[in-house]
C-alpha cells in the first residue's frame, strides 16, 4: 500500500503543482479587474449577486474529505478544523454579526440547525458523508460520481454550478469550500475559502489590485464577469480537488510506511522470541539426552 500511495502520489502532485499557476492567474485577473472597476463591479447587470451576499439564511459549505480511510490523521484534522469553524460562527441571540434575522419567526429549534446556525453541507468523499451525517448535519448534496480519486475538470464546472445555482436561488447567505492544502510532503493543512460571494479574489502579491483609474475593457465589463467568474469559480474548486487528493495520498504513504516500520520492528521481537524459545527448546533436548545417557552408566 505503501508503494501504490507513492506511484499515485506523484502523478497527482504533478497536476496539483500544475494546475496551481493557472489558478493563480485567474484569481489575479479577477482581483485587478475588481479593483479597477470599484462599485461597477458590484453594480454591474452582469451578476451582482455573485458580489454580494445572498438573500437566504443559509450558509452552504463544500467538504471535500477522502473515501477511503488508512490515510494517518488526513480526516481527523479536517473535521477538527470544520468543528472549531462551526463553533465560532454565530449562534442565534448573541448579538454577533450573522445573527438570525428579526423577521425570522422559525422556531428556535430549526434556526439552531447544524449547531445554532442553518448550514447545509455539499460533500465529496465517503468520510465526510459519513462523518457528517453521524452527527445530524444536513448533507444537501452527497456528490458520488465520478469519484474524487478520478478527478477532472469536469468534476469541477459541475460543482461550481451546483453551488451557483443554490446561492442565486436565494436560499443561501454564502458558500464556503474547506479542503487539506497541500504544503509539502509532510504539511497537510485544513483551509476554508469563501468562494460566494466573490469578494475580489485577493492576488497572490497580497494587494487586491491597481488602483483605479479609466480602464477601457475589450470586451466590455458585463461580458468579462460573465466569463471570469465562473471560470474563476471552476479553478479554485478543481485545484482543491487536486490538492485534496495529493493530500490524501501523501498522508497515506507516511501512514503505510510507519504502519510498514513498526510491522518490520514487531516481526525483528517476535522473531528474536521466537529464536530464543527454540534455543531453549534444543538446549532442554539435549539435557534430557545427556541425563539418559548417564543414567544409564
Amino acid at each position: 500500500m505503501e508503494m501504490v500511495a507513492t506511484t499515485k502520489l506523484r502523478r497527482f502532485q504533478d497536476r496539483a503543482i500544475a494546475s496551481r499557476p493557472y489558478s493563480q492567474e485567474v484569481a489575479r485577473l479577477l482581483a485587478r479587474l475588481a479593483a479597477a472597476m470599484g462599485e461597477r463591479s458590484r453594480e454591474s447587470s452582469a451578476g451582482p449577486d455573485v458580489f454580494r451576499p445572498g438573500a437566504g439564511p443559509a450558509t452552504a459549505v463544500l467538504v471535500i474529505s477522502s473515501d477511503r480511510g488508512l490515510c494517518g490523521a488526513y480526516n481527523s484534522q479536517l473535521f477538527a478544523a470544520l468543528e472549531q469553524w462551526l463553533a465560532e460562527r454565530p449562534r442565534p441571540g448573541d448579538g454577533r454579526p450573522g445573527d438570525a434575522r428579526p423577521n425570522d419567526d422559525r422556531p428556535n429549534d430549526d434556526r439552531r440547525e447544524s449547531g445554532g446556525q442553518n448550514e447545509r453541507f455539499y460533500v465529496y468523499g465517503r468520510k465526510g458523508y459519513q462523518y457528517l451525517t453521524k452527527r445530524g448535519r444536513k448533507v444537501e448534496r452527497y456528490l458520488v460520481e465520478p469519484p474524487l480519486e478520478t478527478v477532472d475538470y469536469r468534476m469541477a464546472k459541475f460543482a461550481a454550478r451546483l453551488l451557483t445555482q443554490a446561492f442565486l436561488s436565494g436560499e443561501l447567505r454564502e458558500v464556503f469550500l474547506l479542503y487539506t492544502a497541500f504544503e509539502s510532503m509532510v504539511r497537510h493543512v485544513p483551509t476554508f475559502v469563501k468562494l460566494l460571494p466573490v469578494e475580489g479574489a485577493p492576488s497572490e502579491e497580497g494587494g487586491a489590485g491597481p488602483d483605479g483609474g479609466d480602464v477601457i475593457l475589450e470586451p466590455d465589463l458585463e461580458t468579462l464577469l460573465q466569463k471570469l467568474v465562473p471560470r474563476y469559480l471552476e479553478t479554485r474548486l478543481y485545484n482543491a480537488m487536486l490538492e485534496a487528493i495529493t493530500s490524501e495520498y501523501a498522508s497515506r504513504r507516511l501512514s503505510m510506511k510507519n504502519a510498514t516500520d513498526a510491522a518490520s520492528d514487531m516481526q525483528a521481537l517476535l522473531k528474536n522470541i521466537y529464536n530464543r524459545k527454540r534455543q531453549e527448546s534444543i538446549t532442554k533436548e539435549l539435557l534430557d539426552i545427556v541425563g539418559g545417557a548417564e543414567a544409564l552408566r
